[in-house]
């Protein structure tokens, strides 16, 4: 089923079921998504974003989200840290499981010996193929850091 359908689908759903949490999650992704389509059409791109640019837009949501439960933890305001891991798990529902920090490791070492890349400065490439193959299925950013680890050796 594409994403666009599933996410009407949960908020249907989610709207019978009375459940606010993920009737505002939904929202939000699908005004986020509403947001990138509109700029991929100013670029040429009728179709709006893939699932590719669908997938990093959930995983940035995430990152967003969990940066704000950590800064509302912090501040000692728990009611608002639990309403952010709330919306994390409903977007969570809309993401292919995540690989292990062990399997992460494999598809790096694996991609640089694909690429035949042993220069830091192959790094965007091997960064973009990561993207395009593995989206939405690990953090960009722990995979950032153990790409620079690997070409720094």
């Amino acid at each position: 089923m594409e994403k666009r359908t599933e996410f009407n689908n949960a908020l249907k759903e989610a709207m019978k079921a009375k459940d606010a949490v993920t009737v505002s999650t939904m929202r939000l992704i699908m005004a986020a998504l509403k947001d990138r389509d509109i700029n991929a059409r100013g670029t040429g791109n009728a179709e709006g974003v893939g699932d590719t640019e669908i997938m990093s837009l959930l995983q940035s949501m995430i990152k967003q989200r969990q940066e704000s439960a950590e800064t509302y933890t912090k501040a000692s305001r728990p009611e608002l840290a639990e309403r952010e891991n709330q919306e994390i798990e409903v977007i969570r529902r809309f993401m292919p499981s995540q690989l292990s920090d062990e399997e992460v490791r494999s598809v790096v070492d694996g991609l640089i010996d694909d690429l035949n890349i042993n220069d830091i400065r192959d790094m965007g490439k091997l960064m973009a193929e990561l993207k395009s193959r593995y989206a939405g299925q690990m953090d960009m950013g722990k995979a950032s850091g153990l790409v620079k680890e690997r070409l720094a050796s």
